[in-house]
């Protein structure tokens, strides 16, 4: 077993205590390059979503993912929001009726959140946002998987694969989004969707 469900409830609360304790620096990131409300607007919507586990503490894990959704949805503002709600919400169809996770599970969850942020925000990866973390992530995760990784190194490695898909947003013009109003004056800093992406991957990681 890779996962079950009070793994990912875990998962989600050590999320929600990341966020909190870089919410400032998460705000300071966007307050370069877009609105300066980032992570005042993650750390609302994953509060909100503490407020709501207990009531599907017993549901399966699909349903879990699909409350954080709509939770994010209608708590964070901006474009996070959408994008992030998405992302939850298409791994909670993809994991429907889970109540415990293999490899190949997590890796169908992952890539359902990608298509879902791809599609929801019409972005590909070197355009400087979150895509930019999530699916280099996505990838380190299922070669780990191929090569019969333990859980925990698989999730270190997309870990790992998010920060430097993170780092490597400081260089590049953003074409999406509000940084994209920038031009060229986006370059040199990095994108908050994208550190935002690598915290809650390495909230996974650090899991006991």
């Amino acid at each position: 077993m890779a996962a079950d469900r009070v793994c990912i409830l875990s998962w989600l609360r050590r999320s929600a205590e990341e966020l909190r304790v870089q919410r400032e620096y998460l705000t300071e990131l966007d307050a370069a390059i877009g609105d300066g409300d980032h992570g005042i607007n993650m750390d609302r919507g994953f509060t909100a979503v503490l407020e709501k586990l207990p009531s599907v503490s017993e549901a399966d894990i699909g349903t879990i993912l699909k409350t954080v959704g709509t939770t994010l949805v209608s708590t964070v503002g901006g474009a996070s929001g959408p994008l992030y709600g998405t992302a939850f919400l298409r791994a909670g169809t993809a994991l429907a009726g889970k109540q415990e996770l293999q490899a190949s599970d997590i890796v169908a969850g992952l890539e359902a959140a990608l298509e879902g942020i791809k599609a929801r925000g019409h972005a590909q990866i070197g355009e400087k946002t979150m895509v930019d973390a999530l699916s280099p992530a996505v990838e380190a995760y299922k070669a780990a998987c191929a090569l019969g990784k333990p859980f925990q190194e698989a999730l270190q490695a997309a870990g790992d694969a998010a920060e430097d898909g993170m780092k490597g947003t400081i260089p590049l013009v953003a074409t999406k989004g509000r940084a994209s109003y920038l031009g060229e004056r986006s370059a040199g800093h990095q994108d908050p969707g994208a550190t935002s992406v690598t915290l809650l991957l390495r909230a996974a990681a650090n899991g006991k």
